[in-house]
């Protein structure tokens, strides 16, 4: 149910009507929009309820008597179950709340009807992109050096250092010199000035010039994998490589290999063709066992490294429309708010993406716990539908084979903002995919090809999940937060959605958007997703850079296919 459509089951009374929230009718709790008090009589559809303790907003209390061992609805499904009786107006907290979830089956109804939103305004929009051979459009145009193994992580860092800083694609390096500054004051003996150094009154310093126009950086996808592992961690990290070779915002890509690893050169080439039988961007390989030297190879791969970049800035932008957008939807940091403004917001947004012939990547299979049915009921086909169900068995017995489970999943942060079990934060986090039909189902790390919704099997874990969503496809990242998360990826751009106001004013730095004006009431879900499409056509077509492309937010860790929740 929408923001919209839950407003009209508020009481009219105006103390009342913008404080607390119902989500669905068959819901028996209400949430707390802002901080309620300990004996507050809160009244709604005409009832009262007298808190029995402080409400802080995010968290919920129950409207009616639950016994213990009695279902806790949110959302319209079940999130939980009461550890002891709770009498209407109780807060719900961890103590008196365990996690619970709706069972989940098979079905052969599959391709249930839904009414696409309107995309009139969009029809015609483009973006300007990096149109590649295969059809698709990058977002952005950069050169990527990656290693096969852990152990050519040195000679990355060489290369990193020596075309970051000569070719102007380096970060500004204003903590260095905060560091240089504050050496200068030691060596002169200035203690007092030196212990109340601040450097506020330091400006960013200015990056040298750019040599490439249409090239937007080389990135260096340094990891610890390759190596050491199991068979399927070797694969895997080779067919995630492989994704990012033949990414869309990818032009070429420089290899080092040391020769004896588990992730062959040979495995990489058969994961490219698996996802491009008529590959042909620039590939550059460089095996350290069959070099003279390792001097000789890194003055090699720069010497042909840098005459791939020159290839790969005589491509430049021009027009794709809106289906060429692949969307990755993700959450991390998320609050009481997130299922209620910023996750339905992008949903909304991938909704639009989805009917204009676009993809969205739904993805954090242990946050899809409790929601399963509904999203088994959305597929368009049994085959679909039956191979996320496979999916999401496997990985629940996964993590019970380790004494784990998805009921671990909510973070401390998570839990204080109130979200109490993983059920309810999937409820909320579910919401980012939207209404529309799901029509493919990966496994990590296969690569999007199907138009519409697709759903990636992945953990939760922010970077590892980004990480996966980009190797399948994603041009740009749409990535909510309520508590406040850093998150980036070195070839895609991230654009942070904000579920609150307050966390949109004091981390300005990372939050690109701010969705907490439909908590307010001032915009409706509708609206502020209409709103991020625009900006992701902005983004996309290089007219704006997010903060996590400002902050050098390069974050990327391969997942290992352990229990990473």
């Amino acid at each position: 149910m929408s923001i919209e459509k839950a407003k009209v089951l508020l009481a009219s009374d105006s103390t009342t009507k913008s404080r607390v929230l119902q989500l669905d009718p068959r819901d028996n709790v209400l949430v707390a929009l802002t901080d309620l008090g300990m004996g507050e009589r809160i009244r709604f559809l005409e009832r009262d309820y007298v808190l029995s303790a402080d409400v802080p907003a995010k968290h919920k209390f129950v409207t009616e008597q639950i016994a213990a061992g009695g279902e806790i609805i949110m959302y319209g499904v079940l999130v939980g179950k009461a550890t002891e009786a709770l009498r209407p107006g109780d807060l719900l907290a961890t103590r008196n709340l365990r996690h619970a979830a709706r069972e989940f089956h098979e079905t052969e109804e599959v391709g249930r009807t839904w009414t696409p939103p309107d995309v009139s305004a969009w029809r015609k929009k483009t973006f300007t992109g990096y149109h590649r051979a295969d059809g698709q459009v990058g977002s952005r145009n950069y050169w990527i050096v990656v290693p096969l193994v852990f152990c050519e992580n040195r000679n990355l860092a060489v290369l990193k250092q020596a075309f970051e800083e000569e070719l102007g694609f380096a970060a500004p390096q204003v903590y260095r010199r905060q560091v240089r500054e504050l050496v200068r004051l030691y060596r002169e003996g200035k203690n007092d000035e030196l212990r109340s150094f601040t450097p506020s009154a330091m400006q960013p310093g200015t990056p040298s010039a750019r040599v490439f126009r249409n090239v937007d950086g080389i990135k260096f996808l340094m990891h610890e994998g390759g190596c050491g592992g199991t068979r399927e961690d070797a694969n895997n990290l080779c067919a995630l490589l492989a994704g990012y070779i033949h990414h869309p915002n990818v032009a070429g890509a420089t290899v080092l290999s040391l020769g004896c690893q588990n992730a062959q050169i040979a495995i990489l080439e058969e994961q490219i063709t698996r996802r491009d039988p008529h590959f042909n961007k620039p590939l550059l390989i460089f095996e350290q066992q069959k070099s003279p030297s390792e001097a000789a190879m890194i003055s090699r791969a720069i010497r042909e490294t840098f005459l791939g970049v020159v290839e790969a800035d005589k491509v430049a932008r021009k027009p794709a429309p809106v289906s060429k957008l692949t969307l990755g939807l993700k959450c991390g940091g998320s609050d009481g708010f997130s299922g209620l403004s910023a996750n339905p917001a992008i949903g909304h947004t991938a909704d639009l993406v989805a009917v204009l012939g676009g993809r969205g990547i739904l993805s954090e299979f242990p946050e899809l716990c409790g929601v399963e049915q509904e999203l088994i009921d959305r597929c368009t086909r049994t085959e679909v539908a039956d191979r996320f169900v496979q999916l999401m068995r496997d990985y629940a017995a996964r993590a019970r084979a380790v004494r784990s489970g998805f009921e671990m999943n909510p973070s401390p942060g998570n839990i204080r903002d109130g979200l109490l079990t993983d059920a309810m934060k999937s409820a909320g986090a579910a919401k980012k995919g939207g209404t529309s039909p799901i029509t493919a189902v990966l496994d990590y790390p296969e690569y999007a090809s199907e138009p519409g919704l697709n759903l990636q099997c992945t953990p939760g874990n922010d970077v590892e999940c980004v990480t996966a969503q980009v190797g399948a496809g994603a041009n740009v990242v749409l990535f909510t937060t309520g508590l406040g998360t850093p998150t980036g990826n070195p070839i895609a751009p991230v654009l942070k959605i904000a579920t609150n106001s307050g966390l949109a004013e004091r981390m300005a730095d990372i939050i690109d958007i701010d969705a907490g004006s439909i908590i307010s009431g001032k915009t409706t879900i509708d609206e502020m997703g209409e709103v991020i499409l625009d900006r992701v056509i902005e983004v996309a077509s290089g007219e704006a850079r997010t903060k996590a492309e400002v902050l050098a937010q390069d974050d990327f860790i391969p997942w290992k296919r352990g229990v990473s929740l």
